[in-house]
């Protein structure tokens, strides 16, 4: 009976071991993996093609391909997309679909291979700004020296030749084709100058390639020629075909809707910033909790969650956001005047959506590039503010005023016309009425009239406590003041 147990125990592992080698004999049949690089390189690609290499390693047999096709972007974007493609473990070929210029040069260069479309171009990795009249000027010394040490330690790890590397960094070196009986070198003039004597005998040929006027940009056959590209083709299927996968499965991975939203938010975030805080603070200044309240939370929660999903913003940038709210609470509703308290709310919320523009704090002084990135998020923040204050005065001067208007009626069949009523208090203020402000109008607040205090609104101005003013609008229970002229 014992022997009958272990007999079918023993056969139904051979089972499952026989089932699982079926099943890992179909996976390994070759799968070739797709990732697009197309469009502008970004902190949003950099995120898309950490997951798609993740991803990837679902698949156990296969080959992954860099799609390219764009004019490069950000450098600090580029640089992550670089270094995580060197920390993959799986051979990675760059295929170049149309173009890879400037930081799209950068990516297709650290992939293992490189292979390229007839008639694309590679190359041009200038650093540019703009100046003030919107013409493009190339970066100086001081940002190409980094991003030459990035190309060099590319060319040392896939054998491209160097110093062609860095002539598509920088214009001031002229690059000669040396060739030898036995092999050819590229040198800069430098390098040329310091061969010894019995080299120089040596030298068959000497040919400038590369002059101190431009920077290298190559096509499909230049490239291959100067040991950058190993084959040209004619297009993708051409390539799998002499890569010799033309049977594999091809999967491509494309963005997903998240990726696509948090791209999209990325464009609009200073608009949505702006509407974000006006929406805010006009909640804080008006009774109950309603439509801008709202408009406002999901205004910048779609910043924070775009700037979240391509790995910018974290719980820090959160807590600052939410730590500079509360202050800001407290200098609105509970410490007079605006000193201290919201100052460091403003700075809080400043430093808070600053910091999820970025994925660093300070600059770091080996990349040059990273303080012109702070400043140009600062201002980007900094503008938001300024915007919001503008709809702010815009929606308290001509909205907020028509919000307590009665809708026409009637909603009651009889009418109050002919009604009395024997009290002091009927029509107690009046058009002109003079009073001092309690509580600072922002735009609300409260005013004494005499011996009562009664809420009222300022017309299209925030005023100070303890200023003069006069009753200018009365709409049922809604009272406008504006500021007394000789106030």
């Amino acid at each position: 009976m014992i022997k009958q147990i272990l007999l079918i125990i023993f056969s139904f592992a051979f089972y499952i071991a026989a089932s699982d080698s079926g099943s890992v004999a179909q996976s390994g049949n070759p799968t070739v993996v797709v990732v697009p690089v197309s469009g502008t390189v970004d902190p949003a690609m950099t995120a898309f093609i950490k997951r798609a290499l993740q991803s990837s390693k679902e698949y156990p047999d296969r080959l992954i391909i860099l799609e390219i096709d764009t004019y490069g972007g950000q450098v600090d974007a580029a640089f992550q997309i670089v270094d995580t493609l060197l920390n993959f473990p799986d051979t990675i070929i760059s295929y170049v679909k149309t173009k890879a210029i400037s930081a799209g040069a950068l990516v297709a260069l650290a992939g293992k291979k490189l292979i390229m479309k007839h008639g694309t171009t590679i190359g041009d990795v200038a650093p540019l700004t703009y100046s003030k009249d919107g013409r493009p000027e190339m970066l100086g010394e001081k940002y190409q020296s980094p991003i030459r040490a990035k190309f060099r330690t590319l060319a040392k790890r896939n054998g491209y030749p160097e110093i062609l590397t860095e002539a598509m960094v920088t214009k001031e070196i002229s690059v000669y084709e040396v060739k030898f009986s036995d092999t050819t070198l590229y040198l800069d003039s430098i390098g040329l100058s310091e061969l010894s004597p019995v080299e120089k005998k040596r030298i068959i040929s000497t040919k400038n390639i590369v002059s101190s006027t431009e920077l290298l940009t190559m096509d499909d056959i230049e490239a291959q020629k100067l040991g950058f590209s190993s084959m040209s083709v004619s297009g993708f299927d051409d390539m799998i075909s002499k890569l010799g996968y033309q049977d594999a499965k091809i999967i491509r991975i494309e963005s997903n809707w998240s990726e696509k939203l948090a791209s999209m938010i990325g464009t609009i975030a200073p608009i949505l910033m702006m509407i974000g805080f006006a929406a805010l603070y006009i909640e804080l200044r008006t009774p109950g909790f309603g439509a801008p309240g709202i408009i406002g939370l999901i205004c910048l929660a779609a910043v924070f969650f775009g700037q979240y999903m391509v790995g910018l913003a974290d719980y820090t940038e959160l807590l600052l956001l939410a730590i500079g709210a509360v202050l800001l609470a407290i200098e609105l509703f509970v410490t007079p005047g605006f000193g201290l308290m919201g100052i460091a709310g403003i700075l809080a919320m400043v430093a808070g959506m600053v910091l999820s523009f970025q994925d660093f704090v300070i600059p770091k002084p080996q990349f040059p590039w990273q303080a012109k990135i702070l400043l140009n998020n600062l201002l980007t923040v900094l503008a938001s503010f300024l915007g919001s204050m503008v709809l702010i005065v815009l929606f308290f001067r001509y909205v907020f005023p028509r919000m307590g208007k009665v809708v026409q009626g009637p909603y009651l069949q009889e009418t109050l016309a002919d009604a009395r009523v024997d009290s002091e208090k009927e029509n107690r203020l009046l058009i002109g009425q003079a009073g001092i402000v309690c509580s600072p109008l922002h735009p609300a607040g409260k005013a004494r009239f005499k011996d009562e205090v009664v809420d009222v609104v300022a017309e299209g101005e925030f005023i100070e406590k303890d200023t003069e003013v006069v009753v200018s609008e009365i709409n049922g229970n809604r009272i406008v003041v504006t500021r007394r002229v000789n106030s």
